[in-house]
């Protein structure tokens, strides 16, 4: 009891309420609220390599198809700059986010590594099927459905980034994850890197030690 009273007064009564209130909801202690919040600390850093390995391989793809619409210095091509959206209000401006990298890069690879995760999802918006996904889809992710339409495999492709990017952000915040269904968010995430590569999706399978973690939740 102690521990988790220092504990507690250290990293805020705030931020342990979410912790502490499941904790209760299940007859658990101020210790079990503790344990809790240990165990999504370390399921969180588990959930870092798979993301890491899912981030890199999605925006490889998106600038694979990138190079084979606009050429391989795609982030200053003119066409590709007048494709994507002018966003004036509040929301991502992925205009302005490519703007602001590219006037400090001189490679395209220094582009690719600057931009923010956002910018790749927004890529696979139904806005890009005719200038990109209708023939560059099947080319950088070739283990997609092969029942579903090209649209509907890039929608999918959409709304499985959009997961991961919350999930990502809740994690470099320091969030709680602990009520998230964590295996679907795994799955998700290896299955976007088997699209990309089946081979690289087993590498990422042996590298990680999330599902071991996720087993061990203390309440």
């Amino acid at each position: 009891m102690l521990t988790a009273h220092a504990v507690r007064a250290t990293l805020s009564p705030a931020r342990m309420a979410t912790y502490e209130q499941f904790a209760r909801s299940v007859g658990g202690s101020a210790e079990d609220a503790l344990a809790l919040y240990a165990w999504n600390a370390r399921v969180c850093g588990a959930l870092l390599i798979p993301l890491h390995i899912c981030e890199v391989a999605i925006r490889n793809a998106v600038a694979d198809a990138l190079a084979s619409t606009h050429g391989p210095q795609w982030p200053w091509n003119t066409g590709f700059e007048r494709s994507l959206p002018k966003q004036n209000g509040p929301g991502y401006n992925a205009l302005g986010d490519l703007q602001r990298v590219r006037n400090k890069s001189s490679a395209t690879g220094q582009v690719i590594a600057e931009l923010k995760f956002v910018f790749w999802e927004k890529m696979f918006t139904s806005r890009h099927d005719d200038r990109i996904w209708r023939h560059c889809l099947a080319k950088v992710l070739p283990n997609l459905d092969p029942t579903m339409s090209n649209a509907a495999q890039r929608k999918r492709v959409f709304d499985d980034l959009n997961q991961v990017r919350l999930l990502r952000n809740r994690i470099a915040h320091h969030e709680p994850i602990f009520s998230r269904d964590l295996l679907s968010d795994f799955n998700v995430i290896y299955h976007l890197v088997v699209a990309r590569c089946d081979v690289s999706a087993q590498w990422l399978l042996d590298q990680q030690q999330v599902l071991e973690v996720i087993a061990t939740k203390p309440i």
